[in-house]
């Protein structure tokens, strides 16, 4: 009966009510999506420094990762490679050599980081053969050839076929040179990358730094992010003495991002969550202060107090139980059509994107466990909410309520 009773009661005023179920919807809705926005843009910078700079694990010498010193380098490197590919998790690897440079053109000269890459073997790891401009990857049998990125194109006035020296110090730390020639021209989506990096041969440049074979890094994809943790594992356990590490260890920066995120996905729910309550509170003593005399009767014919509150409490879970799940299937079929046809942002600040290497089309995604928590979210947001109306009314004494105007 009290069902009955708090079902019929929350339709007496369908157009508060529908005001109550309205701001709910679009409060649940409004957290999914900005949730599934913010992990759109967490996934697309973790993805871009994963598939295109860092991979998913790396192996090299120990000293390496504190110095990136070129004298730091891992012997034996098809040997290593070999090890490291028939490891359980791993996809692909590729072996690098890795160096500090001058690079100097017939206009300028700035600092740059050398990579000595396998070019089928990066093709793997990487996606810088897919970031080309302009030009050839390096996969060409032209002498000494050298990708440079769009950045460092414009900054050193290059073009196709323009010439460039790098000058660097070689294992035995002397100073040597090399002339390369620009093969392509790349663009990785992230400015602050493309700035420091530019790709050669592994075998032109360990021809210069004096020794073959050799090389300071290896990078490797795994099946998934799942098995991680287990195949860095597996991997330290295989190669004892060489350092082994994820890209959460490489770049800690990925890491706090995401937990930024999840915490930003928290912060909308709470913020949400609070404003419903006034906005649930408002309506509910409305509600009451309206129906003053006929509380005063139902107390008066035997109603306890009891019922009374758990009558409105019961109008106020009614609301949340009709809104909710409609705020979370708009929630979900959103994020769902967004994710499979992303949200182009070139036309707001494409530039903006690039200096802090996201792609400007945003993938929407969120956790399956959002929509639980939102549910229970909105459950006790909605009991707590009417604990104060329920409370007034039950103060209320039913004489004076009866003959209340």
């Amino acid at each position: 009966m009290l069902f009955k009773i708090s079902w019929r009661n929350i339709w007496r005023n369908p157009t508060r009510s529908f005001v109550v179920i309205g701001a709910i919807i679009v409060g649940v809705w409004s957290v999914i999506f900005l949730a599934s926005m913010a992990a759109g843009m967490m996934d697309s910078y973790v993805d871009n420094a994963i598939n295109n700079e860092i991979s998913h694990i790396q192996i090299h010498h120990p000293e390496f990762t504190k110095e990136k010193e070129a004298k730091f380098f891992l012997e034996d490197m098809d040997q290593l490679l070999e090890k490291t590919v028939n490891v359980e998790g791993v996809t692909a690897a590729s072996a690098r050599s890795m160096t500090n440079a001058m690079i100097a053109s017939g206009k300028s000269t700035r600092g740059i980081r050398v990579a000595g890459i396998m070019p089928e073997l990066e093709e793997k790891v990487t996606g810088i053969s897919e970031k080309m401009i302009e030009g050839d990857y390096l996969n060409g049998k032209g002498k000494n050839p050298i990708l440079v990125s769009k950045v460092i194109a414009e900054k050193l006035k290059l073009k196709m076929r323009s010439k460039v020296v790098l000058t660097m110090q070689d294992l035995d730390g002397d100073i040597t040179a090399g002339a390369f020639r620009v093969a392509g021209i790349f663009e990785s989506g992230n400015n602050m990358y493309d700035e420091t990096i530019t790709f050669v041969r592994y075998k032109d440049l360990n021809r210069i730094l004096g020794k073959e074979n050799v090389g300071h890094e290896i990078a490797i994809k795994v099946d998934n992010l799942q098995v991680l943790d287990t195949t860095q594992v597996l991997l330290a356990n295989a190669l004892p003495d060489q350092s082994v590490q994820s890209y959460k260890e490489i770049a800690p920066e990925l890491e706090l991002f995401q937990t930024q995120i999840r915490m930003a996905a928290q912060i909308y729910m709470f913020i949400f969550m609070l404003a419903l309550i006034f906005g649930i509170i408002n309506t509910m003593l409305m509600t009451v202060l309206e129906r003053v005399k006929e509380l005063g009767m139902l107390m008066s014919v035997g109603m306890n107090k009891f019922k009374v509150f758990s009558m409105i409490m019961l109008e106020t879970l009614m609301l949340a139980v009709i809104s909710a799940p409609i705020g979370l299937g708009l929630g979900y079929f959103t994020t769902n059509y967004f994710n499979k046809n992303g949200i182009n942002l070139a036309g707001f600040s494409e530039e903006g994107m690039k200096q802090f290497g996201m792609s400007t089309f945003i993938y929407p995604s969120v956790e399956p466990s959002i929509y639980l928590d939102l549910a229970i979210a909105v459950a006790i947001t909605a009991i707590i909410a009417s604990i104060y109306p329920a409370l007034k009314a039950i103060r209320l004494r039913p004489v004076e309520a009866i003959r209340k105007i």
